[in-house]
């Protein structure tokens, strides 16, 4: 297939150019900044069409986004022009030369007020946002685009990026105090493993919406310990605290665990987290 990655100067873009082009699929990325990538600006619709009426791929799959939680929270309108909007307009382009699209959302689209993880069709209410931002991206591409698949998300972690795993380990070489989270649950998920996924899904042409994480839920305060163990902070304390004593500009939900349900059904899951991490920590030369 032809594919389009827009975000592709992202850690989950770039990750989906090797991935794709691996599984033997004609790819191309594009992206606001970055080098090998086509320059476009997904909230210029004008600009978004042009460049997917050249390329003419079979899919488009959009992880561009802001994700930047509080800095949505600071500025809602920017957030949905992005997140939103933008999606519209890469929707509407491809849907003007009869191209799939796979957007990738949140867990954030819920509220975390349940006691189960959400299911693949539970309600949506948004509580902040960026979560409510990445809704208004769902219902846009739903009203403009049939051939769509939604893949939601939880707490991503890759190589050569800022995420929570590489702030815990600074701080603790650093001997600072932790203090993290204990209601704050969701599913970590290794971007290489979410990549791979969203491979294998286009290729089904099953479209629908999916929660795509790797299996198992767990607090912020169990995802630390767990990886501070393997890496020999064990004797290093880790407070515990809840979401309040932890002021935030956006709230994030505090139970936002996802079920695979869809993607199972079609073959498609992703392993534990733990296997996960563990897979990452030694490729980052921290674990053997």
């Amino acid at each position: 297939m032809k594919i389009l990655v827009t975000g592709a100067a992202g850690r989950l873009g770039g990750r989906l150019l090797t991935t794709l082009a691996a599984r033997g699929h004609e790819v191309s990325g594009a992206d606001i900044v970055g080098e090998n990538v086509t320059h476009v600006d997904i909230g210029d619709f004008e600009a978004t069409r042009a460049l997917v009426a050249d390329i003419k791929p079979d899919v488009v799959i959009h992880p561009a986004a802001w994700t930047d939680v509080d800095g949505c929270a600071k500025d809602p309108e920017k957030a949905i022009a992005i997140n939103g909007f933008g999606t519209q307009h890469v929707a509407l382009a491809a849907a003007n030369v009869g191209a799939a699209v796979l957007y990738v959302s949140s867990n954030e689209v819920f509220d975390g007020n349940g006691s189960r993880p959400y299911r693949e069709y539970d309600v949506t209410n948004p509580i902040n946002p960026y979560g409510y931002s990445k809704w208004v991206g769902e219902r846009a591409l739903v009203n403009v685009n049939l051939r769509h698949y939604i893949v939601r998300t939880s707490w991503l972690f890759a190589h050569g990026g800022k995420n929570f795993i590489q702030a815990v380990l600074n701080n603790a070489a650093a001997g600072k105090q932790l203090r993290i989270v204990t209601d704050e649950v969701a599913n970590p998920t290794y971007n290489d493993d979410l990549a791979d996924a969203l491979g294998r899904l286009v290729e089904t042409g099953r479209y629908g919406t999916y929660h795509l994480v790797n299996e198992g839920g767990c607090s912020r305060w169990a995802f630390a310990r767990y990886f501070l163990d393997k890496l020999g902070y064990a004797d290093t304390p880790v407070e515990k605290i809840s979401v309040a004593q932890w002021p935030r500009t956006s709230v994030p939900p505090t139970y936002a665990s996802l079920a695979n349900l869809a993607g199972k059904h079609i073959g498609i899951s992703l392993r534990p987290w733990q296997a996960a991490v563990d897979d990452f920590l030694v490729k980052e030369g921290l674990l053997k």
